[in-house]
C-alpha cells in the first residue's frame, strides 16, 4: 500500500509533530478568497443532516451554512479544536504515528481535509480509514494551496510544483480505494485553489 518511498515522507524537522503544534495558532492558513471558495464547494456535496468527518482541522471549519448533521472534528490541538464552534466531537491524534480512525464503518457522509494534507507520512493507510468510514455515496474533498509550514511538509510535496501536489493527493485516493471524480485547479491573484473530489471506489 506503500505510495512514498522513505526519502518521500522526510521532513526538515523530523521531531514529533504533538511538540509542533503544542502551541494554538488561531490563524487561517489561507486567504479569503480561498476559504470562501472552499466553503462553495463543500456546499456543492453537502446536504442537510450530513454527518461530517472533519481531518486535520482547526479552530475553523470553512464548512457550509447548513443545518449539518454530527460533526466530528479532529487535529494536534486540543485548544483550537474547542473553539471550532461546527465540532459536536472532536479528538486529537497523530496520523504520523496512528492512521486508524476511532470511527465505525459507513460513519460518516462526507470526509475533508484542508490545507493539510502535505504532512501526511503515509498517506495511503489514512486515506484507506477515509474510505473505510465513509458511507456509500460519501464523498471525500481534500484542498490546498501553496502555503505550508515548509519543516514539517514531506519532501516529495515541498519539491512539487502545484498540478504535481495535485496528482500525488489523486495517488492518495487511489491507494485508499477511492475513485478521484474531481480535480479543481484555479490560479488567480490571491492563493492558489487546488481541490481533489472522490467517492468509495465500488469496483
Amino acid at each position: 500500500m506503500a505510495v512514498l518511498s522513505e526519502a518521500d515522507r522526510q521532513k526538515v524537522d523530523e521531531s514529533n509533530d504533538a511538540g509542533f503544534y503544542d502551541t494554538p495558532r488561531f490563524v487561517t492558513h489561507a486567504d479569503e478568497v480561498f476559504q470562501d471558495r472552499l466553503s462553495a464547494l463543500y456546499a456543492t456535496f453537502m446536504a442537510p443532516g450530513d454527518r461530517v468527518f472533519d481531518a486535520m482541522g482547526s479552530w475553523v471549519s470553512h464548512l457550509p451554512a447548513v443545518d449539518l448533521g454530527r460533526v466530528v472534528g479532529h487535529g494536534l490541538n486540543a485548544e483550537e479544536l474547542a473553539k471550532n464552534e461546527r465540532y459536536d466531537e472532536w479528538f486529537v491524534q497523530n496520523f504520523n504515528d496512528d492512521q486508524s480512525l476511532p470511527l465505525g464503518d459507513d460513519a460518516v457522509d462526507a470526509v475533508c481535509c484542508a490545507l493539510s494534507v502535505q504532512y501526511l507520512q503515509y498517506p495511503a493507510a489514512v486515506f484507506d480509514e477515509f474510505a473505510r468510514v465513509l458511507a456509500p455515496g460519501g464523498v471525500v474533498i481534500v484542498s490546498f494551496t501553496n502555503r505550508m509550514f515548509p519543516t514539517k511538509a514531506i519532501r516529495v510535496w515541498r519539491a512539487a510544483s502545484m498540478d504535481e501536489r495535485a496528482s500525488l493527493v489523486e495517488s492518495y485516493f487511489e491507494a485508499g480505494g477511492l475513485s478521484v471524480g474531481e480535480r479543481i485547479a484555479e490560479q488567480g491573484s490571491g492563493d492558489p485553489f487546488y481541490a481533489v473530489v472522490g467517492r468509495v471506489d465500488e469496483q
